[in-house]
């Protein structure tokens, strides 16, 4: 039982900046979606100095943004508009998250939903494993009546189980296929790879791609990503850059024979935790070659939409003696598994269906009689909760 158009309320880290911030495609190709279902979608992010500088989305007509400055000023000029919200979507990494949750608890309206969206469910569930709460505490978990992940599998089980989520459910990222095709641009390099820097991401990078490089000198290597440290050796035939903006990822991906894709050590952990890379690239079919994690298979076919590397030789090899055709194939078939299973449009009908089953639950609650009344944030006490990740 849901409104045939809802009002739904996003706080999340920033959509108005791309810069070292992967939620800003995620949630750009979300709402996007959810408007031309017919919902209407309000955005508040904080005004952060670090993205006032590098915003590449002002005012798109598909969503409205609200900015504010500190706590009070979220209050004075966004309690109305969470008030009278349908949904309201707190995401994972929003400054001053947990006291942010708090407040929209306070001002949620008594039919409405409130749902918690972490885009970093693996790294979530390490701070709650050592006691780093920096945006949701364990004790906020259970008081959402959906806990949308981006790591699926095992761990949804886990957070409901330790956490008591009520509604632990799946959202992915997407790759919208109006943005992302295939195009004839020139391949100027070999294998290309975007990301952030990252400690435990960069052992994967020098080796599954600095020790190829070193070895084929003739080979044309490309890094797209901010905040790599100057100390770093980068081999003579690897360029590189500190960002491409969401709307030259396709052209990016174009460029390459092959794309790279690392996944962070708490991800690999997890498992079943795909990054938006793999569905960008897949959709301009562009093959991928990726390190792997549980439930990869459960988003592409290993050998056949997806090459699985576990060394700088493997990689190599990939690169050098997969014929052109096969390339060719690998990508089409890794296209039309974009275009099957992992669109916005697929992402959003999941979000849609979610918001239904957590109606439909709030109303038979009510129809009993029964009052769920949610614990106080501050009942329990941080230490009471397991003290373990999933692994």
């Amino acid at each position: 039982m849901k409104p045939h158009k809802l009002n739904i309320v996003f706080l999340g880290l920033s959509i108005t900046s791309s810069w070292g911030n992967g939620h800003a495609t995620t949630y750009r190709a979300l709402i996007k979606e959810l408007f031309q279902k017919g919902h209407q979608v309000t955005f508040i992010e904080k005004d952060a100095p670090w993205y006032s500088g590098n915003r590449d989305l002002q005012s798109p007509p598909w969503c409205r943004i609200i900015m504010y400055g500190g706590m009070e000023e979220l209050v004075d000029c966004c309690a109305a508009e969470i008030r009278a919200a349908d949904v309201v979507i707190i995401g994972s990494y929003v400054p001053d998250g947990i006291a942010v949750c708090s407040r929209v608890f306070s001002l949620r309206k008594k039919d409405g939903l409130t749902a918690f969206y972490d885009i970093d469910t693996p790294v979530t569930l390490a701070g709650f494993a050592n006691g780093n709460f920096r945006y949701i505490s364990p004790e906020l978990v259970s008081l959402f009546d959906i806990y949308l992940s981006f790591t699926g599998g095992p761990v949804l089980a886990h957070i409901k189980g330790a956490y008591g989520a009520r509604m632990p459910v799946p959202l992915y990222c997407s790759a919208d296929p109006a943005l992302y095709q295939q195009s004839s641009a020139q391949k100027k390099w070999d294998l290309g790879y975007m990301g952030t820097f990252s400690e435990d991401r960069q052992l994967w990078l020098e080796r599954f791609m600095f020790r190829p490089a070193l070895k084929w000198p003739g080979g044309r290597f490309f890094v797209a990503g901010p905040q790599y440290p100057e100390n770093i050796m980068w081999p003579g035939n690897v360029e590189r850059t500190p960002h491409i903006p969401p709307h030259h990822h396709a052209c990016f991906y174009n460029s390459q024979r092959f794309t790279l894709n690392i996944t962070r050590a708490d991800m690999v952990r997890a498992g079943y935790s795909p990054s938006v890379r793999l569905f960008e690239a897949a959709a301009c079919q562009t093959p991928v070659i990726s390190d792997y994690w549980k439930g990869l298979g459960v988003f592409f076919t290993p050998g056949k939409e997806i090459l699985i590397t576990r060394s700088g030789g493997q990689t190599l090899k990939f690169l050098r003696s997969i014929p052109e055709e096969e390339r060719a194939a690998i990508g089409e078939r890794a296209r039309l598994r974009v275009l099957r299973e992992h669109t916005p449009a697929h992402r959003a009908a999941a979000l849609e269906e979610y918001i239904t089953t957590a109606f439909e639950a709030k109303a038979r609650a009510s129809a009993s009689g029964r009052k769920k009344t949610a614990p106080s944030i501050y009942s329990t006490p941080p230490s009471a909760y397991p003290r373990k990740n999933l692994a």
